[in-house]
């Protein structure tokens, strides 16, 4: 019964704040917010989460996986892996022009050593099957540092200040910058971001916002009663 107690109270954590992260913004949202929604010290929250930093990362393994999911329903429709990573860097891009709090989200996270790291772990093993044929004799060690250039061409194209380049433009260069760190030819690169702006990705980004945060809810209610149905 404790046990169960314990996981149903992280798993409440996590979903109120979802709820706050992604209404009212990651900054705005301080332990004591989800402690008085809760009814829970400030004790028990960092009990299972010693840091907002801690509670961050648990939404940044939730949108690796759902980038995972993403490229699988995209490869049934016939969207190839490699116009899949062009789309996510134009997506994210439209993301945070278009969402202060979805900007702040991503902000957050790749300001996160924790949470970097988290990025660069999923995204490495994703780039292993993307570009494999691009870079042959590649160990992992030329991997994590091609994602670690990527990771930083992701953060520059969203932190957007007044001086910043028009988005059609940031996306153009990132989705270039990204392929090229992975040695994709240059007629193969100028393909893909054609194909990459003729889409409607600032539609396709209020989508996957709107459905990255229905996968977080179904995620938390499945660990719920996969708790209830194996503690009953």
């Amino acid at each position: 019964m404790a046990r169960r107690k314990a996981i149903t109270t992280k798993l409440e954590i996590i979903q109120c704040a979802a709820k706050h992260f992604f209404e009212n913004g990651y900054t705005a949202t301080s332990p004591r917010v989800i402690c008085d929604e809760l009814e829970l010290s400030t004790g028990n929250l960092t009990y299972y989460f010693p840091t907002k930093e801690d509670l961050l990362a648990v939404f940044v393994e939730m949108l690796c996986s759902y980038q995972r999911v993403m490229m699988e329903i995209e490869a049934a429709e016939g969207v190839s892996s490699l116009l899949s990573i062009c789309l996510e860097q134009a997506i994210m891009a439209a993301m945070c022009e278009e969402d202060p709090v979805a900007k702040e989200f991503y902000l957050a996270a790749y300001q996160s050593p924790k949470c970097l790291e988290i990025i660069r772990r999923s995204d490495t093993a994703r780039a292993k099957e993307v570009f494999k044929e691009y870079c042959p004799g590649w160990d992992d060690v030329r991997f994590v540092e091609a994602e670690t250039i990527v990771s930083g061409i992701e953060y520059a194209t969203m932190m957007t200040t007044g001086d910043s380049a028009p988005l059609e433009k940031r996306i153009e260069a990132a989705v270039d910058s990204v392929l090229a760190a992975y040695n994709v030819p240059e007629d193969i690169r100028k393909t893909k971001i054609a194909k990459t702006l003729s889409m409607d990705y600032r539609k396709v980004s209020r989508l996957v916002l709107k459905r990255f945060k229905k996968f977080i809810d179904e995620t938390n209610e499945k660990a719920l009663d996969e708790l209830l149905g194996t503690t009953a």
